[in-house]
């Protein structure tokens, strides 16, 4: 090894927002923390500078850069090398400058304005104790040709040392690496100026470095990222022996020379030395052959390809590893007696495994998942083989039971179903997933013609609550002893022990929290031996529940005429509500995917894989945190090609009406001389008796018609348009991985829709908060005024409210969501409210309610009390009749 490439330098890239998507939206968005972890990366995969860029059109540059600087020199893993404060703007230099620890490195100055300009930052550098990077650039433009690169640069040199006298050894030369290969014939020789000048440079000059930024020679093979990687490391590698001695690099993104795949390497080498003519063509043709491979040409360790194919099969499964399955498995079923017997041998010898960590802690959701896609391509692969013997021999497999999974009618909801499904696969058992709105003779009837072992309720919107005790009763009904599980966000295990088991007791009946828990649940249920005992338990546990609720001491409520003389009243003088800019419904149309990234929250895209935990802190758990880096890594991943590929288009319909409080009630306006209403929206007040605060409804937060004007907003967005088919195609490919990781996405770009126009409804649409500047993590936490609640949520729990809202808006032609018969939205990945702008406007939540609030409700709205207690089923504060509301469902 020669001393020069002995002492090459590695400047890590990724901590600059004009050069990483990935970091700019953490800057942009306020997450410092995760953004200071970008920088420990980089300085574990082997930079020994980091170069820092905060040149963002939306940024306080200079605060963005003094902010990080202070963060990352509190940390002394990442502090322990130096910085390369880069920007166009000086004032953002001095910033950095002013704040960094220790010797500092100025990216760039450049004689492109004259000399004057030049030698006055350089002085100022000098008094910083700072080194400089100087780009081969003057008055006349960027150095292209070796012999020019040298001129500027000798030139540079002459007036630092001379004029300014600065040492030699703090002077980098940047002579411009540009792009090869991009079909323009003058552009074929630049990588090899580059290299060229290199050396020269460093001999005319003694003492002084050579640097460049390694991603631009690349750069007309963007999307490629294996040939890009080897275009890094055939570039170094003539480089470096020519006299380069830095570099801005990803340090953990570079191939081994002499690992990069030969005729691979050939091409590449022809064009970054400019050897024939025809070297951009030939790279092109061979570039195809490696795009959308993971990670280098080569994995870097195959040691376990030497293994024996049933040991290579398993580490396949555990690792989630599906480059060689398709091979693999044919090897097994070539040396196997039956295709079956791969899969009950070495395939479910991996799943076992993968149970075993899954149930010890040592494995997570996503991993588990992946390790199914590994599992299901293999399947995939044997099935054509298993249906020829059975069309020959009558043969047929086995597993360990039949589970029928389905989301309830009226909803459209299944990403926790599909995850639960998938673990049951991963672990034996046969799943039938009904998918979503089911009715119930589908269900059951599906059940008993396929002889279920199990059957699968899930739901998230609360009338799946009622179609479960619906379900239930029917199975009651027709004398089934299937056991029932129960799933999904709105469901419990009070609600499983108050209204569902109760109207079912042919069989267990249990409420499954997660999927973590399903497998160890569904195995007890199907094993003679441990079933008696569960089913025992859990009767005794859900009997204990519906005691303690029935005479546990209720919490005192009051009546609800009492409810209304304690109402909220904020002053009405103290502040005159805005005018919104339209009355009226209107499409919102423009908004793309980077709009709306900054604006989401992360939190519940674990949570949607049962990791519970606040991001970023989750990725930092000394249990869960390396599985979360891993989730968080594929997510971003997808993330990226979501939004450059436009998977999903985002609708949204908002409107604004003159409106007021009458009572409990909203009473909304067909013009503002407010004498003729045009829709009403019904809201319920808590009941519960307080020793402070008031009894809140909505309808508080609008002025009574005597205060005078107000107005409501109202909202439906989506993100949905496009996620069910990009979810069925990776279904279809047996990837239920990348499924629900689109499903995940939607869903946060729906709520992070959700986010973005609200904040222009306060600052635009609306207007009653114009100076508003919050930064990601204040709209995440809500410290903005007015708020947005939903119906079918706490404070209104009644689903049929949207109907209002959706005619108001005409959502299903101005966004493209329309309403299920149980008013769950659909496309799921949607979000819908109503707006609320005065500043004492909270959320809360209704609580229990008394059967008074519940006939009046039902009188304002013109509904029988049958009707009212099935839609006010999870909060009314009394039992009424179970078996007319079964059969009202």
């Amino acid at each position: 090894m020669s001393e020069q490439t002995a002492t090459f330098i590695n400047i890590g890239e990724r901590t600059n927002v004009t050069g990483s998507a990935v970091f700019r939206k953490m800057i942009t968005e306020g997450r410092y923390a995760d953004a200071v972890e970008v920088a420990r990366q980089q300085v574990e995969n082997g930079a020994q500078i980091i170069d820092v860029n905060m040149d963002e059109g939306m940024l306080d540059g200079a605060l963005a850069m003094r902010t990080f600087l202070n963060l990352i020199a509190a940390e002394p893993d990442i502090a322990r090398v130096p910085v390369m404060i880069d920007s166009s703007k000086w004032e953002v230099i001095e910033a950095g400058l002013k704040c960094v620890q220790g010797k500092a490195i100025v990216n760039s100055i450049s004689l492109k304005e004259g000399e004057e300009p030049f030698l006055k930052q350089a002085r100022e550098i000098l008094s910083y104790g700072a080194a400089t990077v100087v780009m081969a650039f003057d008055e006349k433009g960027q150095a292209e040709t070796a012999d020019d690169k040298l001129r500027i640069c000798q030139r540079a040199y002459d007036l630092l040392t001379k004029k300014v006298g600065f040492p030699p050894e703090d002077i980098i030369f940047d002579p411009n690496i540009f792009a090869v290969a991009t079909g323009i014939e003058e552009h074929n020789d630049y990588a090899r100026a580059f290299i060229d000048a290199a050396g020269r440079i460093r001999k005319a000059m003694p003492g002084v470095h050579v640097s460049g930024g390694l991603s631009n020679v690349s750069f007309s093979f963007r999307g490629n990222e294996p040939v890009r990687r080897a275009m890094h490391s055939v570039f170094l590698y003539h480089a470096i022996k020519d006299g380069l001695n830095m570099a801005i690099v990803n340090a953990g993104q570079l191939d081994i020379y002499d690992d990069i795949e030969p005729d691979l390497r050939e091409r590449v080498e022809d064009v970054i030395l400019n050897r024939r003519e025809d070297a951009t063509e030939r790279l092109l043709e061979i570039a195809e052959r490696f795009r959308g491979q993971k990670g280098q040409v080569q994995e870097k360790d195959l040691a376990w390809r030497e293994k024996p194919v049933r040991e290579r099969l398993v580490h396949a499964l555990v690792h989630g590893v599906t480059e060689y399955i398709d091979a693999d498995t044919e090897e097994a079923r070539l040396a196997a007696e039956r295709p079956l017997h791969v899969i009950e041998g070495p395939l479910m010898d991996g799943m076992n495994v993968v149970g075993d960590l899954f149930g010890d802690g040592r494995m997570f959701l996503p991993q588990v998942v992946k390790s199914a896609r590994v599992m299901k391509q293999a399947v995939a692969h044997l099935l054509p083989y298993m249906e020829d013997e059975k069309e020959k021999a009558g043969l047929a497999g086995k597993s360990n039971g039949k589970v029928i999974m389905a989301t309830v009618k009226g909803d459209v909801h299944d990403i926790g179903k599909n995850i639960v499904g998938v673990v049951l696969q991963c672990n034996g058992y046969e799943v039938i997933d009904l998918g979503v709105m089911v009715p119930c003779e589908t269900i059951l009837d599906t059940a008993e013609k396929e002889n279920a072992d199990i059957i699968g309720l899930s739901g998230l919107i609360t009338p799946s609550l009622d179609e479960m005790v619906f379900v239930a009763a029917e199975m009651q009904r027709r004398g089934m002893k299937k056991p029932l599980l129960i799933g999904g966000a709105t469901t419990s295990p009070a609600h499983t022990a108050v209204k569902i088991e109760p109207g079912y007791d042919a069989a267990p009946t249990i409420h499954v929290a997660d999927a973590s828990r399903a497998v160890g649940v569904v195995s007890n249920l199907l094993s003679d031996e441990a079933r008696p005992k569960l089913w025992e338990e859990t009767k005794t546990k859900y009997a204990q529940m519906r005691a303690s609720r029935e005479g546990g001491g209720p919490k005192e409520r009051l009546t609800l005429e009492k409810a209304r003389a304690a109402r909220f009243q904020p002053d009405w003088k103290a502040q005159e509500p805005a005018k919104p800019s339209f009355i009226g419904a209107q499409a919102v149309d423009g908004v793309s995917l980077e709009d709306v990234v900054p604006f989401i929250d992360w939190t519940p895209f674990f949570m949607s894989w049962d990791m519970p935990g606040r991001y970023p802190q989750i990725l930092e758990d000394t249990k869960r945190g390396e599985a979360a880096r891993e989730l968080w890594a594929d997510g971003q991943k997808m993330l990226d090609q979501l939004v450059t590929e436009k998977w999903l288009t985002l609708k949204a319909a908002v409107g604004f009406w003159p409106a007021n409080a009458e009572g409990d009630d909203i009473a909304l306006w067909a013009g503002e001389n407010r004498d003729s209403e045009l829709a009403r929206f019904f809201t319920l007040r808590q009941q519960i008796k307080k020793k402070e605060g008031a009894n809140v409804a909505l309808s508080d937060f609008l002025k009574p018609k005597t205060e005078g004007a107000d107005w409501i907003g109202g909202f439906c967005v989506t993100a949905g348009h496009g996620e069910v088919e990009r979810a069925e195609a990776f279904k279809a490919a047996h990837d239920d991985y990348s499924s629900i990781m689109v499903k995940a996405l939607a869903d946060r770009f729906a709520e992070g829709f959700a986010e973005y126009l609200h904040a222009r409804v306060r600052r635009e649409f609306w207007g009653y908060a114009p100076e508003e500047n919050l930064s990601a993590k204040d709209l995440i936490a809500e410290k903005y005024a007015g708020i947005r609640p939903a119906p079918g949520y706490p404070s209104q729990p009644d689903h049929t409210e949207k109907t209002t809202l959706f005619d108001l808006l005409d959502a299903p032609e101005r966004a493209g969501v329309s309403l299920t018969s149980s008013y769950a939205m659909t496309p799921p990945a949607s979000v819908s409210g109503l707006y609320f702008a005065h500043p004492d406007s909270h959320y809360f939540a209704l609580g229990k309610i008394e059967q008074d609030q519940v006939e009046d409700y039902a009188r304002r709205k013109g509904w029988d009390l049958l009707t009212a207690e099935r839609w006010l089923g999870p909060v009314l504060n009394y039992n009424p009749n179970r078996e007319l509301l079964s059969k009202a469902s």
